[in-house]
């Protein structure tokens, strides 16, 4: 684990002075004495598409905030069988504080850059800041908020409504620049073909001809297969059948 030397007497990491994470997560609970003690133990690490950040049942002895990128949460079966379960995007906190070992798959489904802590001193930060420990516990609230919405997208909702809400998801939480008049976003898809399959419970020409329909009725624009323009979020919203997906867990 590499160790800061970039402590200034301002009081606040000068890495962190610009980092988005530290006014949007979990770091912005922290007040400056604790920040300190945090990057003095972090190191920040780039991930390419793929990688696995933590295995099903592996120990636990790191946190990580996720500064940029999209990792997905997967469960696997005895024969094999996955099943992606979440998606994180940043400033999401990653890891479950007090558990001993990982009960899912981590897995950067883009290229993502990470601020990583030990285990110990993300615990013992807690045990002495109320406002951390209540934060971390926002954030798993709204994860099951979340969890339980999609539950109500995957067995209720049809097969348009469930890719528009996934849309309407990775639209919100992958775009920063979204502007509340407009109403509009851009994008890059951060699954596959397939593993937006797997995620929405589809086959892959369930997904692609969806996702042909939206095009064609303009409520969606799609370039170089990857790369989506919403011009409208309302119109997409009306098509996810209710609710959308949760915004970002820290605004």
């Amino acid at each position: 684990m590499t160790v800061r030397q970039d402590i200034h007497s301002s009081g606040i990491p000068v890495l962190c002075l610009s980092c988005a994470a530290r006014l949007r997560g979990v770091c912005a609970a922290l007040d400056p004495n604790h920040l300190v003690g945090l990057a003095k133990t972090s190191s920040r690490h780039k991930l390419e598409p793929g990688v696995e950040l933590i295995a099903d049942a592996e120990a636990v002895d790191s946190y990580s905030t996720l500064l940029s990128g999209v990792v997905k949460l997967t469960k696997c079966l005895s024969d094999g069988r996955q099943q992606i379960v979440g998606l994180r995007f940043a400033p999401d906190f990653l890891g479950r504080p007090f558990k001993v070992k990982s009960t899912i798959n981590v897995e950067a489904a883009t290229s993502v850059s990470l601020c990583s802590f030990p285990k110990a001193a993300v615990e013992r930060i807690m045990k002495e800041s109320p406002g951390l420990e209540h934060r971390l516990l926002k954030q798993t609230l709204d994860e099951l908020d979340e969890a339980l919405e999609w539950m109500v997208t995957l067995g209720r909702k049809t097969a348009p409504e469930k890719v528009a809400s996934f849309l309407l998801m990775i639209a919100r939480n992958m775009d920063s620049s979204i502007d509340p008049a407009a109403g509009s976003a851009c994008f890059d898809l951060p699954l596959t073909r397939a593993d937006i399959s797997d995620f929405l419970g589809l086959t892959n020409e369930t997904v692609s001809r969806q996702l042909t329909r939206l095009r064609a009725d303009g409520v969606i624009r799609i370039e170089n297969k990857r790369h989506v323009t919403v011009d409208s979020m309302s119109r997409l919203e009306q098509r996810c059948g209710g609710r959308g997906a949760r915004q970002p867990a820290f605004e």
